[in-house]
């Protein structure tokens, strides 16, 4: 039995060797075979060499090198991709997430005889405007969309082969890694547990985080495009209200129509409606754009370790 271990890499220099350390250490705690998947996405530092000097001293250690800096998630799915264990942990390299809940993990996925554990964060970390927007992050994915999410997941999870298999049967360009993994199903379990770490900085930045957002609200869910029709009923319902009224009162002669203020109201109103109404229509638009392309999400510029001969493909997904 083997046990893959898939991370990326991103300005991850300084965390690489403890990473690699303490994930070895749990793998014989659980006494298993394992693999280590690095995938260097595009990363500024030397994480790419560290992780090469690794890999040509531990056979087990496999990195994949892409081609350019694909983002997070896609270069998480590569990674997956090119796993090939049994079952495979998934975590971030920068140890605020700690290597030793795989063994819990472990135990946890072969008594209950589920498909995929992963991690629930109990007491968020960073700045109040981070805790915030985190928490709006789930509230309003959950409002909008069909597909709930638990919230508050953490990047740690270990996966069945099986599982995994099906989860790389998504194509998704544009996608967050946490609603694909909920999409896909199967028995499920939260492990309740807390960053043991924390860096203070996260190259997840405001922009990227309402990316995000958007990303998986338009793959997830069409409830925005169906919001934009109740929501242009209800203004034709207060409009025919209104008119009534306004027909009503000239017919009685209580008050002659005066509509300067209120047709600008209206004007301004209706106009900024509009707007916003074809920009969400813009939105999924440039999604559907993005998702005929049919590119692949990643490419894989080469492969280093013992086993790079295994995979001649040079690109994943799409």
């Amino acid at each position: 039995m083997t046990i893959s271990v898939v991370t990326t890499l991103y300005n991850s220099a300084p965390y690489i060797e403890e990473f690699y350390r303490r994930i070895v250490a749990q793998m014989r705690k659980v006494q298993v075979d394992y693999e280590i998947v690095f995938v260097d996405d595009g990363s500024p530092d030397n994480a790419l060499e560290v992780a090469i000097k690794i890999a040509q001293q531990d056979p087990q250690v496999l990195v994949v090198e892409l081609s350019k800096n694909f983002g997070h998630h896609k270069a998480m799915m590569t990674g997956l991709g090119q796993a090939h264990g049994d079952f495979v942990f998934l975590i971030d390299v920068d140890l605020e997430e700690p290597p030793e809940v795989l063994s819990e993990f472990y135990r946890l996925l072969t008594e209950k005889s589920a498909d995929i554990v992963f991690g629930i964060q109990q007491e968020r970390h960073g700045t109040w405007f981070q805790r915030v927007t985190g928490e709006a992050f789930y509230h309003l994915y959950n409002l909008l969309s069909t597909n709930v999410i638990r919230r508050n997941q953490l990047r740690a999870r270990l996966m069945t082969r099986r599982y995994v298999d099906a989860l790389l049967r998504h194509k998704e360009q544009l996608f967050m890694i946490e609603i694909l993994c909920n999409l896909t199903g199967f028995k499920q379990i939260a492990f309740p547990m807390n960053k043991t770490g924390y860096k203070g900085t996260t190259s997840y930045t405001l922009r990227r985080r309402i990316r995000l957002f958007i990303n998986g609200i338009t793959m997830s869910s069409n409830r925005p495009l169906i919001f934009i029709g109740y929501i242009g009923a209800f203004i034709v319902f207060l409009a025919a209200i209104y008119t009534i009224f306004v027909l009503v009162e000239y017919l009685l002669g209580v008050a002659a129509p005066d509509g300067w203020t209120s047709l600008i109201i209206s004007t301004w109103f209706l106009g900024g409606l509009t707007i916003f109404s074809l920009g969400i229509i813009a939105t999924y638009l440039s999604v559907m754009f993005e998702e005929v392309k049919s590119r692949p999400y990643s490419i894989i510029a080469k492969i280093h370790g013992a086993r790079n001969a295994r995979n001649p493909n040079d690109s994943f997904g799409g």
